[in-house]
C-alpha cells in the first residue's frame, strides 16, 4: 500500500523539484521513489503548500521546558544564566508535563530529530517512547576546578542512565560553554569526545570574548553572583573559540551554538584546520532565542559568506516563545530576506540531520529512508506534519 503526494513544490532536502513530481511513500513513510504524475497513476494527495522531509532542531533543552515565560526578554545573558541556575527547581510532576507538552509542540510544528541538552535525567522517560529521534548531549559544567572531579563523574552515570534506559540512545559528554568548563573538566571529558558529536554554547555574548582576551565583561559579576572563586583564571588573550576549538578536534562532528558575536577571524581560524574538520563543524542558528535573551542577530551573512554549515535550533522554552523551526526561519527570513527558502530549508533538513550522524535516515526525501513529512506555505505561517 503506498502513499502519494503532489504538492505546490517539493522540497526533497536539498532542492525544489518541478512540480509535476509525486512523492511515494510505504504506508510507514518511508520513501519509494518521487515520479512525474503522469507515472504515479490513481490516489494521489493534493497538498495546498510546500512539502518537505521533516525539520531537524539540532539544539534545544527540553528539560528547562516548564519555565515558559518565566524569565523576562532582553535581560542580557548573565543574568538569564544566573536566573535558569537558581530558578530552574521545580516539582517533578509538573516538569514531566511540561516535557511531554515541548515534545508534542515540536512533534506538531514538523520536528522529527533534537539535539537535546541534558543535565539530568528527568527527560528520559518521554524520550522512551520513541517519538522523536533524539542525540542527548550530557552536559558537564563546573568553572572551579575543585569540582571537576565530581561533575566529571556526575556527567559519566547521567550518560550510564540514559544508556540504561535505552540502550540504542545516542549520546555524548559535552562541555556546556566555555566560561563554564575548567582546564582540569576539559582534561577529564576530552576523551569523551572522540567519534562522537559534540556540542558546545558559543560566542552567545559579547562578554564571552572580552573574559578569554582580557578577564573582565559581565561574566566577573555572573561569578561574583554565584559566589564562585573566579581567581584561577587566565586570559588567553584570545577570543573564546581560539582559546578551546582545539580540545574538539577529535570529535566526529562539532557543533557550535548560537554563534551570535563570531567573526572572520574565528572562522578563519576553524578554516586552518584539516578539510576534515572544516566539513564536520556546523554552526547552529537559534535566532530566537539570542533575540529573546540579547536582542541580537547572529552573524549568518558571514557564515554564509564563508562557507559554514549551517544548522537550526530553538534553543529552550526558557528562552524562547516557541519550539518551531518553521518560526526560526520565519524570523531568519524576516532579519535577512535576500537568502532564498531553499537555502535555509537545507539547514533545517540534511544539514541538520548531518550534524546529528541522522542523514542515513532522515533530512532528505532519498530512497530507503524515514525522513516524516511536513507541509507548510511559502511564508512558513504554520508547518505541520504529513507522516
Amino acid at each position: 500500500m503506498f502513499k502519494k503526494f503532489q504538492a505546490e513544490k517539493i522540497f526533497d532536502g536539498n532542492r525544489f523539484l518541478d512540480p509535476q513530481q509525486v512523492l511515494i511513500t510505504s504506508a510507514d513513510g518511508t520513501i519509494e521513489n518521487i515520479v512525474p504524475a503522469s507515472e504515479a497513476g490513481d490516489d494521489i494527495q493534493q497538498v495546498n503548500g510546500i512539502i518537505s522531509p521533516g525539520f531537524i532542531n539540532c539544539h534545544c533543552h527540553l528539560e528547562l521546558s516548564h519555565m515558559r515565560g518565566l524569565i523576562p526578554e532582553k535581560t542580557g545573558l548573565v543574568d538569564f544564566v544566573f536566573k535558569i541556575v537558581t530558578e530552574r527547581h521545580h516539582p517533578e510532576a509538573e516538569i514531566l508535563q511540561s516535557i511531554a507538552d515541548a515534545e508534542q509542540e515540536m512533534i506538531d510544528a514538523g520536528i522529527v530529530a533534537v539535539g537535546d541538552i541534558c543535565n539530568n535525567p528527568l527527560t528520559v522517560m518521554q524520550k522512551q517512547k520513541g517519538r522523536l529521534a533524539y542525540y542527548n548531549f550530557i552536559e558537564a559544567s563546573g568553572w572551579l576546578p575543585s569540582v571537576a572531579e565530581e561533575r566529571y563523574e556526575r556527567a559519566k552515570q547521567l550518560q550510564e542512565q540514559f544508556y540504561i534506559q535505552h540502550s540504542a540512545f545516542k549520546t555524548s559528554i559535552v562541555p556546556h560553554a566555555p566560561y563554564s568548563v575548567s582546564s582540569a573538566l576539559w582534561k577529564a571529558i576530552q576523551p569523551y569526545f572522540e567519534n562522537k558529536t559534540v556540542s558546545i554554547h558559543n560566542q552567545e555574548t559579547v562578554f564571552e570574548d572580552e573574559f578569554f582576551l582580557q578577564g573582565t565583561g559581565d561574566f566577573t559579576r555572573m561569578y561574583e553572583m554565584m559566589k564562585i572563586d573566579n581567581t584561577h583564571h587566565q586570559p588567553t588573550k584570545t577570543s573564546s573559540l581560539r582559546s578551546y576549538f582545539d580540545k574538539l578536534t577529535k570529535a566526529k562532528n562539532i557543533l557550535l551554538v548560537h554563534n551570535t558575536f563570531t567573526n572572520e577571524a574565528d572562522i578563519n581560524f576553524i578554516s586552518h584546520h584539516t578539510s576534515h574538520i572544516i566539513d564536520h563543524t556546523y554552526f547552529c542558528i537559534c535566532i530566537n532565542a539570542n533575540q529573546y535573551i540579547e536582542d541580537a542577530v547572529p552573524p549568518i551573512a558571514l557564515l554564509r559568506n564563508n562557507h559554514c554549515n549551517i544548522v537550526l535550533g530553538t534553543d529552550s522554552l526558557a528562552s524562547n516563545w516557541s519550539l518551531s523551526i518553521a518560526d526560526e526561519m520565519k524570523t531568519i527570513r524576516k532579519h535577512f530576506p535576500s537568502i532564498a527558502l531553499e537555502e535555509i530549508l537545507t539547514w533545517a533538513t540534511i544539514n541538520g540531520a548531518k550534524a546529528l550522524e541522522m542523514d542515513q535516515t532522515l533530512g532528505s526525501f532519498d530512497k530507503g529512508k524515514k525522513p516524516g513529512i511536513v507541509f507548510f506555505d511559502e511564508k512558513l505561517s504554520f508547518s505541520q506534519r504529513l507522516l
